[in-house]
């Protein structure tokens, strides 16, 4: 690795109330391969109000050169992520999730990658993880990592060999790239990524993914928790739209949780309305999603919960296309409150 050892790479992580990840997400960074004096981490903090600036300090104080604190007064993570790039010192940036959980080698492996051909963003997949395993949290973790559950996200599911993605979490940029394609969409509150890379490709840079790289990442464990951040993606899913003019701004997959829902809504609609024999199109769209759920679950039997399969599968589609429905009004508006990934 001599070669690589003069990549100076700069970490960008947008933070917001994180006390229950981000030592373990710093530490991973920091006890890696990767020579901690080519490195400098800044976490970009939306205004914690728990432990996660007493965390970060306490970590700070063993490695004051590379990792340092900086406030986001505007709260948002694309103004997060935008003030880091400004701040960063480095030619290699990270973006990185207060999530997520590094593989000891993932740094020494991007800054490997990317000094090669056509490569300008590079990242690894995501291991989707829970802290507390129950039926309920497998469940969710399984319809998380799962095809019918997130579509073609490949650095969801997978892929058998290094391969040209559209997007990929945790990616290595090289700092040129943003100077080119542009920083993140301030407009965006989410989806500022997948915009990004979009525009990045339109570019003519490459974005490629090492599935052999995993990062650990901590989903949320509660259905209400999964709801509402689907209801977000979803409903700054048709924001993109309005914000960009572009309907080639997401990937197709991102509008389908809407379609199905649509299958079941307007039929119903033209059933009171028209004809009473529209209703058996909701029937048809309903029993045909629930023979795929069903027909997975049987399949996986041995590891998930029936039941709590069903539910995940529900609350992740339901939630999502009634984001994207919700989008097309945007008085009712994404109010949560900040927070560091949309995963």
């Amino acid at each position: 690795m001599d070669k690589f050892i003069f990549v100076k790479v700069s970490v960008i992580i947008p933070c917001y109330n994180e006390e229950l990840y981000i030592s373990a997400c710093l530490e991973s960074l920091l006890k890696g391969s990767f020579p901690t004096e080519q490195l400098e981490i800044l976490v970009v903090d939306g205004g914690s109000t728990d432990k996660t600036r007493e965390f970060v300090f306490q970590l700070q104080k063993k490695h004051p050169q590379q990792l340092h604190w900086i406030e986001n007064p505007r709260k948002k993570t694309p103004f997060a992520l935008n003030l880091g790039i400004q701040k960063a010192l480095h030619p290699f940036i990270l973006i990185a999730g207060a999530h997520a959980v590094y593989p000891a080698d993932y740094l020494i492996r991007l800054t490997e990658l990317i000094q090669g051909p056509e490569i300008d963003v590079v990242g690894g997949a995501i291991e989707t993880r829970v802290k507390n395993i129950t039926p309920k949290t497998r469940a969710i973790q399984f319809v998380l990592s799962h095809r019918f559950g997130v579509g073609n996200s490949l650095f969801r599911i997978g892929a058998d060999r290094l391969i040209d993605v559209d997007t990929v979490p945790f990616g290595l940029y090289k700092k040129e790239v943003f100077e080119i394609a542009g920083h993140y969409n301030e407009k965006l509150i989410r989806n500022h990524d997948m915009e990004l890379s979009k525009r990045i490709k339109a570019a003519g840079f490459h974005i490629w993914m090492e599935p052999k790289l995993k990062v650990a990442y901590f989903a949320r464990e509660t259905f209400s928790g999964i709801a509402r951040n689907n209801f977000g993606n979803g409903f700054w899913n048709i924001r993109t739209l309005f914000i960009t003019r572009k309907f080639s701004s997401l990937g197709i997959r991102h509008y389908i949780p809407l379609v199905f829902l649509l299958s079941l809504i307007i039929p119903l609609v033209f059933s009171l309305v028209f004809d009473g024999r529209f209703m058996f199109i909701s029937l048809a769209s309903f029993v045909l999603y629930l023979f795929f759920s069903i027909g997975i679950g049987i399949k996986n039997l041995k590891s998930i919960n029936l039941y709590y399969l069903l539910q995940a599968f529900f609350v992740l589609h339901f939630s999502y296309g009634w984001g994207s429905l919700m989008g097309f009004f945007p008085e009712f508006g994404d109010k949560r409150k900040p927070e560091n990934s949309k995963l």
